[in-house]
C-alpha cells in the first residue's frame, strides 16, 4: 500500500474511512473466528439489542509512529481489560483479552499507511466496541454479538498548542451511585450529550460534574477525569465509584509518582477546595492532558494560578513525559509500548 498523503494538520479529529476494519461475531454462545473486511457498513435488525436496550460498550486508543519509523500502541492491554470489565456490566459476553490485542494489531497492520507520519502532530485513533446483534422485545440481554474494531486518522487535539478550557459545574448529574458511569458504555455519553451542548451554548468548553448523591464532590467531565495539583506540587485526582477509570490518568499517576518522585493522591475532592490548587488538567486518550484556567460555579468563578495562556509547569511535564513515551523519544516502563511493525 501506499502512505497517505494528507494535510495532518488540518484534518481534524473526525472519522475519514480507511481500507479495512476487523469483524466477530458471538453466536450460540461462543466467539466465532472473526477477520478482517474491507466493508464498513453493519447491517441490523430493526429490533436489535442494541437499538431497542442500548447494549454496547466501547474503546478508543492510538497507534503512533515514532522517530525511527515503528508503529506502536500505548497500553492496549488495559483498555482489552477495561473493555472486558464494561461487557460484563452489560451483561454481555466479554471479547478475549488476547484476541482485542491481535485484533488492534490486524487492523492497524493493515491500515499502516494511515497512521500519521512522525513530527505531524496527528495519530491513528482505534476504536473497539462490542454491542448487541439479536432481536428483543422484552427488557433482557441479547443472544448474539458483534465486535468490531475501525480506525481514522486524526490531527493534533490541540491546534495551534494547548488553550486552557473554561468548565461550569453542570446542573445535571452524569451518572448515578451503584449505577454504570465506571463503565465505558455508549449510554453514559448519550447521557452527557445534552448538558455539554448546554454549556458550549453558554459559552463553556465542558462541564464539571459532581458526585450525583450530594453535590458536593468533583467527579469528571462528560468524558476525561480530572487531576489538580496543590502549590505544593501534590498530584490528587477525585476519587469515586462512578467515575470511568481513565488509562490516561493510570498512567500519569505512575509517571509523577515513580519517574517525577511526586507525591500521588486518590481522594474525594470537594467542589470547595478547588481554590486551593494551583493547577487543573483533564485525562483522556484524545488529548493526554488538557489544561483547565477556570470553572465556573453558577456565576463564581475559580481561576487556577497556572493561568488561561498555557499548561501549568507539573501539568506541562506530565504531558510531556507521557507524550515522548508513546512517540518513542522518552524511556517507558515495561510493558507499556506494544510494537506492531
Amino acid at each position: 500500500m501506499t502512505r497517505q498523503d494528507l494535510d495532518w494538520e488540518n484534518i481534524g479529529f473526525a472519522y475519514h474511512k480507511t481500507n479495512f476494519r476487523y469483524v466477530a461475531n458471538f453466536k450460540h454462545g461462543i466467539w466465532e473466528d472473526g477477520g478482517l473486511t474491507s466493508d464498513e457498513t453493519v447491517v441490523l435488525n430493526e429490533s436489535a439489542g442494541v437499538l431497542q436496550y442500548c447494549q454496547s460498550v466501547f474503546e478508543g486508543l492510538k497507534a503512533y509512529r515514532t522517530r525511527d519509523g515503528k508503529i506502536v500502541t500505548f497500553r492496549p492491554d488495559l483498555n482489552a481489560e477495561r473493555m472486558e470489565t464494561s461487557a460484563i456490566g452489560l451483561e454481555m459476553p466479554p471479547f478475549p483479552r488476547n484476541r482485542f490485542l491481535e485484533a488492534i494489531d490486524q487492523v492497524v497492520k493493515a491500515n499502516s499507511d494511515w497512521v500519521p507520519p512522525f513530527g505531524s502532530g496527528a495519530t491513528l485513533y482505534i476504536r473497539p466496541y462490542l454491542f448487541a446483534t439479536s432481536p428483543v422485545m422484552g427488557i433482557k440481554p441479547a443472544e448474539t454479538y458483534q465486535f468490531r474494531v475501525i480506525c481514522t486518522p486524526v490531527g493534533p487535539y490541540f491546534k495551534g498548542g494547548a488553550r486552557p478550557l473554561t468548565l461550569c459545574v453542570s446542573d445535571y448529574d452524569r451518572a448515578a451511585p451503584h449505577g454504570t458511569g465506571h463503565l465505558k458504555a455508549g449510554l453514559n455519553y448519550a447521557m452527557s450529550l445534552h448538558a455539554y451542548v448546554s454549556a458550549h451554548a453558554a459559552g463553556y468548553d465542558e462541564n464539571l460534574f459532581l458526585d450525583p448523591a450530594t453535590r458536593t464532590y468533583v467527579e469528571e467531565t462528560g468524558g476525561a477525569n480530572f487531576l489538580f495539583v496543590t502549590k505544593e506540587q501534590e498530584i490528587v485526582t477525585p476519587q469515586s465509584g462512578s467515575i470511568l477509570p481513565s488509562i490516561t490518568r493510570r498512567s500519569m499517576l505512575h509517571v509523577a509518582e515513580h519517574i517525577l518522585g511526586l507525591k500521588v493522591s486518590e481522594r474525594p475532592v470537594k467542589l470547595t477546595e478547588l481554590e486551593d490548587f494551583a493547577e487543573c488538567g483533564l485525562c483522556g486518550t484524545a488529548a493526554v492532558i488538557s489544561p483547565v484556567g477556570r470553572i465556573v460555579d453558577h456565576g463564581r468563578e475559580i481561576r487556577f494560578p497556572s493561568g488561561m495562556e498555557r499548561m501549568g509547569l507539573v501539568t506541562q511535564k506530565l504531558y510531556d513525559l507521557l507524550t515522548g513515551m508513546q512517540l518513542g523519544l522518552v524511556e517507558s516502563p515495561a510493558g507499556w509500548i506494544r510494537q506492531i511493525c
